[in-house]
């Protein structure tokens, strides 16, 4: 899935492209993609003549804001990629993908293409006047985003004190953290020195401290390199993340670590995996 490095460079991408093409329609090619309103006439009569604005991230959420004639808001355009979603910066020339779901043509001879293999990722129009979590309601339940005053090395450690469950858990909740998936949470663990499975409530203050300063790292570090692609991510243009080629411990089970050769070792946490390194993360 997509994690806030992903996102926020396609977040980057849409920013320098579509403000001040205005939408000139589209087509649906799987309805379930279109989670709000409930029809796809809705769907278009919302969008059909807005100006995407500008746009806005939260968490692993996309918002798309719309203006009218005469700087009238006209609500918002959300987006979650899930499992396996693109949007794509296309000429209406190029041929429709297999998975393409959902195409938005704007003006200038432009076309954004929501392309989902998997089928999970969702759209939303927003109307305006309307608080985006009231319709997009998964907005509701996320925690400060990490790159935010709020998200400090004290609310870190006043979370995680009153939980027992592994780090590594604790981190891919949404509430404690917006935006951190199970790629970046391996990351900032061995950066930080931690093993997946220690108890949150057993972190001491520099330990907390440690991983606090690695989750912005490893985030920071990550958009630089435009993302992670190891299955299905692309940017607007279709172009890989390049994070994935120097991860320090994701995916790279059996390798040798990159720090002391040690090879890397996977396990399964509540069904999700974690990667690390036995001798580097204590």
């Amino acid at each position: 899935m997509p994690e806030l490095p992903e996102v926020e460079t396609v977040r980057r991408g849409l920013e320098r492209v579509t403000p001040g093409h205005p939408l000139e329609g589209g087509q649906v090619l799987l309805a379930r993609s279109i989670a709000h309103p409930a029809t796809e006439t809705e769907f278009w009569a919302g969008l059909t003549g807005a100006t995407l604005s500008a746009w806005h991230r939260r968490g692993k959420y996309l918002l798309g804001e719309l203006t009218r004639l005469n700087g009238r808001p006209g609500g918002y355009l959300g987006v979650h990629l899930r499992m396996t979603g693109q949007l794509l910066w296309l000429d209406p020339k190029t041929p429709v993908q297999s998975h393409c779901r959902v195409r938005l043509w704007l003006s200038d001879r432009h076309e954004l293409r929501f392309v989902d293999q998997r089928t999970f990722g969702r759209l939303w129009w927003v109307p305006p006047g309307v608080p985006p979590e009231t319709v997009m309601t998964g907005l509701k339940n996320l925690g400060p985003e990490p790159f935010d005053e709020a998200f400090s090395v004290t609310y870190l450690h006043q979370h995680l004190s009153r939980s027992h469950r592994p780090i590594k858990n604790a981190l891919l909740d949404q509430r404690l953290v917006a935006g951190l998936g199970n790629i970046y949470a391996d990351e900032a663990l061995f950066i930080s020195g931690l093993r997946p499975l220690t108890p949150s409530d057993r972190l001491d203050p520099d330990q907390i401290q440690r991983l606090h300063r690695a989750i912005c790292e490893v985030l920071t570090t990550s958009i630089e390199s435009g993302g992670t692609t190891f299955s299905d991510y692309r940017d607007i243009y279709g172009i890989n993340g390049n994070y994935g080629g120097v991860a320090w411990v994701y995916n790279r089970d059996g390798e040798p670590c990159r720090v002391c050769q040690t090879p890397i070792l996977r396990l399964k946490l509540a069904g999700r995996s974690a990667h690390y390194c036995p001798r580097c993360q204590c």
